[in-house]
């Protein structure tokens, strides 16, 4: 067999199709499962959205064994492995991705179907079991206390220094975001980061003469 023949078979030929054995096929996509059942576990655990999404976490099963599937195909022929990207270029996602951690949980999805349609299994369960205790490990962390903003509607902008000075007194940071002045009143929005729970905070706002509502929102900067 001349040169070109042997080149011209590795590329339209690719690897031999009866290497890749059912029972290997059936391995690759079952430790897929396995795995992705596993990331699907970790972040039901990790989650803490109150709108928390039970088809986006089949989602991560699903796409690690479809990955699977898809590099194990690609594996027996150059051609077909570029038919597959040219398959693929044309997909458009517009589902909008707003949470990071969902990101990573897709990429933790797609690496592992890549890995395990690749054979290395060792990598795939190192990977995950390291991963997890990492975003276990960030999490249980104590974060900063987020800041809070305090909403005041008074009657006149008078009790402006007043609501200061008590603000002052029970946080640690604050700044006035904003100031809305109208024939009826103002509205005041203020950042801070509070000392306590910030109950003894809106009721002594609350009690000053021309107060006619306060609301402490808690918010995390988006």
């Amino acid at each position: 067999m001349s040169l070109l023949t042997e080149l011209k078979n590795a590329i339209f030929g690719g690897v031999d199709p009866s290497n890749l054995n059912t029972t290997t096929i059936a391995v690759a996509i079952i430790a897929a499962a396995v795995l992705g059942f596993y990331i699907y576990l970790v972040y039901r655990l990790v989650s803490r959205k109150a709108f928390y999404s039970k088809n986006f976490n089949i989602s991560l099963v699903a796409l690690a064994m479809i990955v699977a599937a898809i590099i194990l195909t690609i594996q027996s022929s150059v051609v077909i492995s570029l038919g597959m990207v040219g398959a693929l270029s044309i997909v458009r996602f517009r589902t909008a991705i707003k949470d990071p951690m969902d990101l990573v949980f897709l990429f933790w999805s797609i690496s592992v179907g890549i890995i395990c349609g690749s054979c290395f299994f060792k990598i795939a369960i190192v990977l995950s079991v390291l991963l997890t205790i990492v975003i276990i490990g960030l999490e249980l962390l104590p974060s900063v206390q987020a800041p809070m903003l305090l909403l005041v509607d008074a009657g006149s902008c008078s009790v402006e220094k007043e609501v200061k000075e008590i603000v002052k007194k029970y946080s640690r940071f604050h700044q006035v975001k904003s100031r809305n002045l109208t024939t009826d009143g103002m509205d005041m929005v203020i950042e801070l980061r509070i000392k306590g729970d910030g109950e003894a905070l809106i009721q002594e706002i609350n009690t000053m003469e021309g107060i006619r509502s306060v609301s402490l929102l808690a918010h995390d900067g988006e």
